[in-house]
């Protein structure tokens, strides 16, 4: 039986079939601990993280021997985006203590992975513009609608608590962006027509409320 850990660091197409083959294999981990979940984020392969963790229900936080997660070993904000949004937790410690944002920070390879993960702490900015994911897919976080494709924008203007009445976030709107920003083929042409889909809807469902809500008033 061929090495799932090196399919998983080559990204190889007979890693899948092999573990709809031997599901058992999806959340081995070897002598160190080390995981197809660690492998999948270490070595950005995002299509292969996600189908781990909803195909096979691999625990996105799986530890290895230093009590260490994914989030440890990952060398992109893409990577650490999907980790997030399949619900990785940023403040689990290793047997140093220390956070995975502390740990990449503390070795300064990544310091775009470090400041990202720094914008989901407490008082942290959850906006990234650095200029290392300037154009790259982002994926949702919680309470965090992704980029929307180029030529398409929305001014919300600015509104005080007292403006805000039952205009809140639909959440059903926001499930579906989220869902949608999760599929592989997102950043692609079929992606960005049924985001563009998705937002004119919601555009044009917010216009016909407005204008019922003057003809009511007027």
């Amino acid at each position: 039986m061929s090495n799932p850990f090196l399919l998983a660091a080559d990204n190889s197409p007979e890693l899948l079939p092999l573990l709809r083959a031997n599901p058992a294999l999806a959340p081995a981990q070897d002598d160190h601990g080390y995981s197809l979940v660690h492998a999948a984020a270490s070595y950005n392969h995002l299509d292969l993280l996600r189908a781990l963790v909803h195909e096979f229900n691999v625990n996105v936080d799986l530890r290895d021997e230093d009590n260490e997660t994914a989030l440890f070993v990952v060398e992109t904000v893409e990577a650490a985006e999907a980790l997030i949004a399949l619900g990785a937790d940023p403040t689990t410690t290793g047997d140093e203590g220390k956070t995975a944002r502390q740990r990449i920070e503390e070795e300064g390879d990544f310091p775009d992975v470090a400041a990202y993960l720094a914008s989901l702490e407490p008082g942290g900015s959850a906006a990234q513009t650095s200029e290392s994911n300037v154009g790259a897919p982002s994926l949702p976080i919680p309470g965090r609608v992704p980029p929307l494709p180029e030529g398409i924008s929305i001014d919300v203007g600015t509104m005080g608590p007292e403006d805000i009445g039952d205009n809140e976030v639909d959440e059903e709107f926001r499930r579906k962006i989220e869902e949608l920003a999760a599929r592989g083929d997102f950043q692609g042409e079929e992606g960005q027509a049924e985001l563009r889909r998705l937002i004119t809807e919601a555009l044009r469902g917010q216009v016909e409320e407005e204008r019922a809500v003057r003809q009511r008033t007027n």
